[in-house]
């Protein structure tokens, strides 16, 4: 299994190497590896469609928690095939729709990062591995859609998408942390068991909200829908990947892993039931209005999950299972459609409805793929897309949660999403021909050969809905948290259902006559889309560049004297808040101890500071300077610290000789700032020094361990083999420590030999 997950990441950075001597037959050689994880995961069909789970475990910062752990049941099969098979098919197009591209091979190498990192979202089992790979996704991703990164459009809706998702990453993190303290535990599998007592704990509504935020950020649910149509920027391929079978159903995934843990409560069903209804209708809604193939594509996909989203908010068995099953039809033939549209552009050199026509004739076998698909998103049988809005229109009229609002919007959802799937997979193949800006022809076979498979996949499914029946119910058992059994067909008999499904059909076929009269009748409702969610993003990018503007002119002026002034400021005002707010001064300054001489070293000390500061000589302020550091240089020998006196004195003595050097060649002294600017600097240092004053004083107060001079007593002979403690504390029990001193003494003896030797240089001398 690890391999099957790992093997992406390690052929990814080959690609680029196998593309240069491979060439044309890059593509198929890249894909053996995709479609042969696709048959491992072929072959535990039968395995773990008879209840078998498969896990691999391995610890990994254990600490904390986190391991690389991986559990593979009918939810995470499904989608590792999605992934791996579509995957290998995108891989082969690849290779036809960027052929002589100068970084087809960077475009190989994306994407089998981006097929590993979902095929380890969706088979990891630890909370914080599972993050770890959302996280790749997002990254791989971001690559993809900014492939053609010379464009700025594409880079702006690169940038886009990996705000949107990248933030939601950040909330989804949060919400998992949560997750994991209230159930004792990081492991999908062991917090299942504990789903009532998470339901019932007072961090169960900050978790869900921030867990329901990462989900709707990646599967563009609103209010975060916009950037999925924008990515349209991407490759075709990686469109038809990302946007339609795999990235945006990470979101999807999320919610029906945990379905059985955060699920069931008022909470959930209606924030995702509503947010589930809502994309629905405003995805569809978007899309009939949209003049190219890949916008019409990527609005429709934006309304299918938000059908997926809905289905999971009604949290009943029938809702899961239509929502798999809607999920499986919706990858194929979206998949297909996409790769379609960008079959007709690379042919046609156009993605336009209004100059598409009659390619039919032309480009035979695209056209038939494009067909079928199509008849599959209009839920048409024998096709699997109709059993899976059968099996919709069943949940929703079950449900909970207003089932006879929610069927209604259905129904009008569907009706466009049917008019969508016309606009995308009829109108260019049919009426007559139109002049496009390159001549058309058929695809090559790399080219036609994936969409023609998933269309095909979605008529052999929907006519033996028993190929797949055993694994819908292993996943659905996953989703629902227990067992079930069901039974996929494609007949329903005459009832409710089926009425509806012929009044969408029907629905779907006049909107789409009418459509281009009605958005004419609509056009001048396309400046509300002004004040959408995009706006809002928009004007969120703009406010923050002008802080970031405002903050950088306050903060980054330029002068040294200020970046000191205002980390000393930001320190003292948040350490002496801290400070004097929660701790209760006991300090006695009570000197009846001190010797005479300590106290006229302290005396000397402050003479010394005020003079270093007051005099208007840079050789006398260096002199008082070096009055301080050997006045505490005397403070170390007399309280037995000679190791500190020597790097003391060393250190001041090469301090005093740099200053001198550097200093004397600097113009006369004169007193440029301001009486006031003396004083506020007086009052900053000040309150900096008291600060540090205080804390020494509270710090030596405290003692939290006996000390150690015992210690050294004992071993200094029988561990380090000296009598002289001070030199074995020194050699051996801080070696390390005096290692550094002598490092700092090195370095510094290096500048002042530096500085000696150096010469004043000549005008333009170097």
């Amino acid at each position: 299994m690890l391999a099957a997950i790992f093997s992406g990441f390690v052929l990814s950075p080959a690609t680029p190497w196998i593309q240069r001597y491979a060439r044309g037959a890059a593509g198929w050689i890249i894909a053996l590896l995709p479609l042969g994880v696709f048959a491992y995961f072929a072959s535990l069909i039968g395995a773990v469609g008879a209840g078998e789970t498969f896990t691999v475990a391995y610890a990994w910062v254990p600490s904390l928690g986190v391991g690389l752990s991986f559990y593979l049941d009918g939810l995470a099969l499904l989608f590792a095939l999605l992934i791996s098979g579509i995957g290998g098919l995108v891989v082969i197009y690849t290779g036809g729709y960027l052929s002589g591209h100068r970084d087809i091979g960077r475009f190989y190498a994306y994407t089998l990062f981006f097929m590993a990192s979902m095929i380890g979202m969706a088979l990891a089992d630890n909370a914080f591995t599972l993050f770890v790979f959302w996280e790749l996704t997002t990254i791989s991703s971001y690559l993809l859609i900014g492939f053609d990164h010379d464009r700025k459009g594409v880079r702006d809706a690169a940038m886009q998408a990996l705000l949107v998702t990248g933030i939601g990453g950040l909330a989804l993190f949060a919400g998992l942390l949560l997750l994991a303290q209230i159930g004792g535990s990081a492991e999908l599998s062991v917090l299942r068991g504990q789903a009532d007592l998470i339901r019932a704990h007072d961090l169960y509504t900050p978790a869900l909200i921030l867990i329901l935020l990462g989900a709707f950020t990646k599967s563009a649910q609103v209010p975060f829908h916009f950037w999925l149509p924008n990515a349209m920027q991407a490759p075709t391929p990686a469109s038809a990947y990302l946007h339609s079978a795999t990235m945006v159903k990470a979101g999807v995934y999320l919610l029906a892993r945990l379905s059985p843990i955060l699920g069931g409560t008022d909470a959930w069903r209606l924030s995702v039931t509503v947010v589930g209804a809502a994309t629905m209708l405003l995805g569809a809604w978007l899309a009939w209005q949209q003049n190219d193939l890949k916008r019409i594509l990527a609005y429709s996909t934006v309304s299918a999950l938000g059908m997926m989203t809905l289905m999971l908010g009604l949290n009943t068995k029938l809702a899961a299972e239509a929502m798999l099953v809607f999920l499986l039809s919706h990858a194929l033939y979206k998949g297909a459609l996409f790769l379609v549209a960008g079959a007709v552009d690379h042919e046609t050199g156009t993605r336009s409805i209004d100059r598409l026509g009659g390619l039919r004739t032309v480009m035979p076998i695209t056209a038939a793929a494009a067909i079928a698909a199509m008849l599959s998103m209009c839920s048409l049988p024998p096709f699997l897309g109709f059993i899976g809005k059968e099996l919709f229109y069943e949940s929703t009229l079950e449900g909970p949660v207003a089932a006879n609002l929610l069927i209604a919007l259905a129904v009008a959802a569907n009706m466009i999403y049917i008019a969508s799937a016309l606009l995308a997979g009829l109108r260019p193949f049919v009426g007559p021909s139109r002049s496009t800006p390159k001549h058309a022809h058929e695809a090559p076979l790399n080219m036609w050969l994936g969409p023609a498979t998933l269309a095909a996949l979605g008529l052999l499914i929907g006519v033996w809905p028993g190929s797949v029946e055993g694994l819908i119910e292993s996943a659905t058992g996953s989703i629902a948290g227990y067992a079930v059994e069901i039974e996929l067909y494609l007949w329903h008999g005459l009832n409710f259902t089926l009425l509806l499904s012929a009044i969408t059909v029907a629905g779907g076929v006049a909107v789409y006559v009418v459509r281009d009269r009605l958005h004419t009748a609509l056009a001048g409702l396309t400046g509300l889309g002004r004040w959408g969610a995009e706006r809002g993003y928009d004007l969120t990018l703009v406010g923050v560049d002008r802080l970031a503007h405002v903050t950088t002119r306050l903060l980054q002026s330029g002068y040294l004297r200020y970046y000191v002034l205002t980390i000393v400021v930001t320190t003292v005002g948040l350490v002496g808040y801290t400070l004097f707010s929660r701790v209760t001064p006991t300090v006695s300054l009570s000197i009846s101890d001190a010797r005479f001489y300590e106290i006229g070293l302290a005396i000397l000390i402050v003479l010394a500071a005020l003079m270093a500061v007051l005099v208007n000589s840079r050789m006398s302020a260096i002199a008082a300077l070096g009055i301080v550091g050997y006045s505490v240089t005397l403070i170390f020998v007399l309280f037995g610290a000679p190791d500190l006196a020597m790097t003391q004195f060393a250190v001041e003595t090469l301090t005093v000789v740099i200053f001198v050097l550097v200093l004397y060649r600097l113009p006369r002294f004169v007193t440029i700032s301001s009486t006031r600017t003396r004083i506020r600097d007086a009052v900053i240092a000040l309150g900096a020094g008291g600060l540090i004053t205080a804390l020494i004083l509270l710090a030596t107060r405290v003692q939290f361990h006996e000390s150690i001079a015992g210690y050294y007593l004992e071993n200094s002979k029988p561990e380090a083999h000296g009598h002289n403690i001070v030199n074995v504390i020194l050699v051996d029990f801080r070696g390390l420590d005096t290692m550094g001193e002598i490092t700092v003494l090195s370095l510094a003896g290096i500048g002042v030999y530096a500085l000696l030797k150096s010469r004043a240089t000549g005008r333009g001398e170097q």
